[in-house]
């Protein structure tokens, strides 16, 4: 290969990488349940990580799945889950993280639906092992500010993918759909997707052996001097 190949070959490397880790762009801004998120439906979380169902829920109540994507409960269907007592749910953000505002505005917002007031923990993660408490929500739709818990390591400008609800066993209902009623969880405010490090790093790192690879076959083809 020729030096000016491998040139380009270099060029579009690079420039894809930073297609596979930059967003792919930006949301419209949606109102749900009266409250506004800037990315729109991309805003909520994706993916159940663990669920630990406490006392008291049953199916259909205790589905897990049914608490990820935009809320969707209307008085009918069981789109929500059940926590049960003292039950904890884990949830990942994927096309989208957590983020601070900078401000005293809510940046999570938790939607709990039915008619306990039934309080539910709160804490966000970065790998989903090492947690930071954020207070907890008093019930139905509610938000949180976690700027206001930099005390308890919270870090202005870092990107969470991980949140993590546990009932706080109050005991306000009971089966077959004890505990707090999830429907949804969304950032409002909300950055760009953070990628697994094995994927960030496998990615960056087959670049460079491509790299290394070429730049060995054009120094071995250019003609001596």
């Amino acid at each position: 290969m020729s030096v000016s190949c491998y040139v380009r070959f270099r060029g579009l490397a690079v420039a894809a990488f930073f297609l596979a880790v930059l967003p792919a762009g930006t949301a419209s801004a949606v109102p749900f349940g009266g409250v506004e998120f800037p990315d729109g439906a991309v805003s909520f979380a994706d993916q159940v990580v663990s669920f630990a169902p406490g006392a008291n829920t049953v199916p259909p109540h205790n589905d897990a799945s049914t608490a990820i994507g935009a809320p969707d409960y209307d008085g009918g269907a069981d789109t929500y889950v059940s926590l049960g007592w003292g039950g904890a749910l884990v949830l990942r953000f994927t096309d989208n993280s957590l983020t601070t505002s900078g401000n005293a505005d809510d940046d999570l917002w938790v939607f709990e639906i039915g008619g306990a007031v039934e309080p539910t923990d709160v804490d966000i993660s970065t790998d989903g092992i090492n947690w930071i408490s954020v207070g907890f929500v008093g019930g139905a739709t509610a938000g949180i500010d976690i700027d206001a818990f930099t005390a308890n390591g919270v870090a202005i400008g870092t990107q969470y993918s991980f949140v993590r609800l546990t009932d706080r066993d109050a005991r306000l209902s009971g089966s077959p759909y004890a505990g707090a009623d999830i429907d949804a969880v969304g950032a409002i405010s909300s950055a760009a997707a953070v990628l697994s490090a094995p994927g960030t790093l496998g990615l960056s790192g087959l670049a460079l052996a491509a790299l290394g690879f070429f730049r060995r076959r054009a120094v071995r083809s250019a003609p001596a001097s």
